[in-house]
């Protein structure tokens, strides 16, 4: 798949706003701020979310990671924290969908899909006309403790790429992304956006030269 433009880039697992203005002066086009989660990496206190978010420059994407899954907690989530876009982690009943839209206007909704099998596919179609955008990561729902992101591990990217031709909505691509791979994720995909935590971070710290590589080889990848 050729790539013709460069993707949105989101930097997930912000744990400051230092550190989402390094990202952003890099090139980010928006950030994750992980509320509390079962595992993985970056959870911060909601206070912390809305401080963060309340100072971004005004064309950032400032999203919300929350494993909340029904409107009402998530509704009232979004009330304290005060982001731009509400990224859902886990499974949700589309009616909820409805609800978000009525009490959160003008908000962006992005469902994440745990790329774990071919039959999320269907998964995915199902979910796209509620949503605003799909984020496709590498997690496990099924599990005693669920993982919901940050586990660092690429997915089946044939599978993601089949989610990308089968919907109307943009495509976040997430998972085990660093600069080794992203231009190959970029060619196979060709996702709208790309998503990288542990894939730019050293011992858990956001780290400038990860990041700078990253941006490049995204470059590469949209010049092969």
């Amino acid at each position: 798949m050729e790539v013709t433009s460069r993707p949105r880039v989101k930097i997930c697992c912000i744990g400051s706003l230092e550190e989402a203005l390094i990202a952003i002066r890099h090139g980010a086009d928006a950030v994750g701020l992980v509320s509390a989660m079962p595992s993985g990496p970056g959870p911060i206190p909601e206070d912390q979310i809305a401080a963060i978010a309340a100072n971004l420059p005004p064309a950032v994407g400032s999203f919300l990671l929350t494993c909340k899954q029904n409107a009402a907690a998530i509704i009232d989530q979004q009330r304290r924290v005060r982001v731009n876009t509400i990224q859902i982690c886990d499974s949700m009943g589309p009616g909820e969908y409805q609800t978000l839209r009525e009490e959160l206007p003008g908000l962006s909704i992005v469902q994440v899909i745990h790329v774990n099998g071919p039959d999320v596919v269907d998964e995915a179609t199902s979910v796209a006309p509620f949503v605003n955008g799909i984020l496709l990561d590498s997690g496990n729902q099924k599990l005693p403790v669920k993982e919901l992101g940050g586990t660092g591990r690429t997915h089946d990217w044939t599978i993601s790429a089949r989610i990308r031709e089968a919907v109307q909505v943009p495509v976040f691509l997430a998972g085990g992304l660093s600069f080794a791979n992203v231009a190959e994720a970029l060619i196979k995909v060709g996702p709208f956006g790309v998503d990288v935590c542990t894939g730019v971070r050293t011992e858990g710290k956001l780290d400038e030269e990860k990041l700078s590589a990253f941006f490049a080889a995204i470059g590469r990848g949209r010049d092969l």
